[in-house]
């Protein structure tokens, strides 16, 4: 397993910043298709919220074929996801991969803990308007990718925060 403690990166300069991944953006090779500046800074725990997936205003997504990942506020629960360090050249890029301008998620800041207990401040995203799902079958092989990225727990983030994954 590779290491998931926060790397020697330096933090977010005026050129970057930091972004919690916890669905699709989860997997090097699905966050470098649009974003080629990011670079793996640590996994990270977001505290009081708790993973679904579902279908932005209840159509089933043409790309996924089933429920997409999004978070919402659940005191008690917790993400475990993954630090991406990205240059602010790619801000519009991940906005568009995540459907900002269609209204289908919303930018959010978050403060997550990294597994020595630094707190960092992070971008991520939030669907709006959306109906629960199965998760779609992508998602479902993306749990078996994700080793890379275990919890505490020893599961990946998507199997140990729902039991309809895997």
């Amino acid at each position: 397993m590779a290491n998931s403690g926060c790397k020697d990166v330096p933090g977010p300069d005026e050129a970057s910043f930091l972004y919690f991944a916890y669905g699709s953006n989860l997997l090097t090779e699905r966050i470098h298709l649009r974003n080629p500046s990011a670079a793996f800074f640590c996994v990270a725990r977001l505290q009081d919220f708790k993973l679904d997936f579902g279908n932005s205003q209840g159509k089933t997504s043409q790309t996924w074929h089933g429920g997409i990942a999004t978070i919402f506020q659940s005191p008690g629960d917790e993400v475990w996801g993954v630090v991406w360090k990205m240059n602010k050249s790619n801000l519009n890029s991940l906005d568009e991969q995540e459907g900002v301008k269609s209204g289908m998620y919303v930018v959010i800041e978050v403060k997550v803990a990294t597994q020595e207990g630094r707190e960092i401040t992070c971008r991520s995203y939030l669907m709006t308007n959306y109906e629960s799902a199965p998760p779609s079958p992508q998602y479902k092989k993306m749990e078996k990718e994700t080793s890379h990225c275990l919890s505490e727990s020893g599961k990946s983030p998507l199997q140990a925060q729902d039991k309809n994954v895997g």
